[in-house]
């Protein structure tokens, strides 16, 4: 009966994070300035180092790719593909090890501002007991973010009819790449009664030592600090139905951001190595006002299909015609078959 209280009370805490989170974050409506998904939960490296290693099986991994407001037409386009496993120790069950690997491209405007970026993760768990876990996790990493001057146009260069591309810009910039170190710092606390019901509540800073970055060598100008508060739940309903809740706070300097979405999981097949699930639901951008329907089809509990299309609900529609963004991602999760505790040798007669 104890064990029973304690797995309701954290159920319940984990939908009242996420209702907590919605109230308080949905009054703001600025926007982030780092990577961001829609899916956020998909490519969990730009989330949460605290989450390296936590998900059913040994190895995982995932790919995202996101291309935004392509007919501005000043497109942002995003890439993360990412590995992670879990590292067993031999003398214990109380605690595992991950590590990992992320790398992230991205490329915004006419100027084509590039950030390239690649992490190696780090986390350590604690099993509490068979349902709860606790994890904290780390993130290092080195960064390359730049400019092209070639499609630029300045005010200079106006001839009093024209562009001309011959005239001086007046614009003086030290440099138009710039290199620097990156670092992150994630908790993650897991309830699992099962592969289907389950939920985490995780917290993590980004730039926690804020490295800087400038075009100027006079100005000492640093990345702010990201921070993030987020928290996802599922839940079997039946055999053939699951739900899923997530929701998604960032704060980085003066700009908030709200994610938050719901899924239906629809079991096409459940039988143990064929399982199939299609997975239909909607989320919600608060930078910039976006819908997002989402599909995704999960096979074999292997293989991992995501996409969504944004649609743009606020003023800037006069720019974009309603056309935001579209997602895709795709997971792969390798499970080892893991030995008997004990052994003992038949004998031959």
């Amino acid at each position: 009966m104890y064990h029973l209280k304690i797995m309701i009370n954290l159920r319940g805490f984990g939908v009242a994070c996420i209702f907590i989170l919605c109230k308080f974050l949905f009054v703001n409506n600025l926007q982030a300035q780092d990577i961001h998904y829609s899916q956020f939960y998909n490519p969990v490296f730009t989330l949460n180092p605290g989450k390296t290693g936590i998900f059913n099986g040994d190895k995982r991994f995932l790919l995202s790719y996101r291309n935004q407001w392509s007919s501005v037409p000043v497109p942002w386009r995003s890439f993360t593909g990412s590995f992670d496993q879990k590292f067993y120790p031999k003398r214990s069950d109380k605690y595992f090890f991950s590590g990992g690997i992320n790398f992230n491209y991205d490329r915004q405007g006419d100027s084509q501002i590039t950030l390239t970026n690649i992490n190696l993760a780090g986390s350590y768990t604690k099993i509490i007991n068979t349902n709860n876990l606790f994890t904290i996790g780390l993130s290092l990493g080195f960064a390359n973010r730049g400019f092209d001057f070639a499609n630029l146009r300045w005010d200079s260069q106006w001839n009093g009819t024209a562009f001309d591309s011959a005239l001086p810009s007046n614009e003086q910039f030290d440099a138009d790449r710039v290199s620097y170190f990156e670092n992150g710092i994630g908790l993650n606390y897991r309830w699992q009664k099962d592969r289907r019901t389950k939920f985490d509540i995780g917290a993590s800073a980004f730039h926690f030592v804020e490295p800087q970055v400038t075009f100027f060598d006079q100005d000492d100008i640093k990345l702010p600090r990201r921070f993030n508060l987020s928290a996802i739940v599922s839940k079997q309903l039946s055999s053939r139905f699951d739900i899923q809740l997530q929701a998604l706070g960032q704060l980085q300097n003066e700009y908030t951001e709200l994610l938050a979405s719901g899924l239906i999981k629809i079991y096409i097949n459940t039988k143990r190595g064929k399982e199939a699930a299609l997975h239909l639901g909607v989320g919600y951008r608060t930078s910039g006002s976006f819908f997002a329907p989402i599909l995704a089809l999960e096979l074999k509990d292997k293989y991992y299909f995501s996409f969504n299309y944004e649609r743009d609900v606020s003023d800037f529609t006069v720019a974009t015609g309603g056309n935001g963004g579209f997602e895709a991602h795709f997971r792969y999760t390798i499970t080892n078959v893991k030995p008997p505790t004990q052994f003992k040798t038949c004998p031959i007669y």
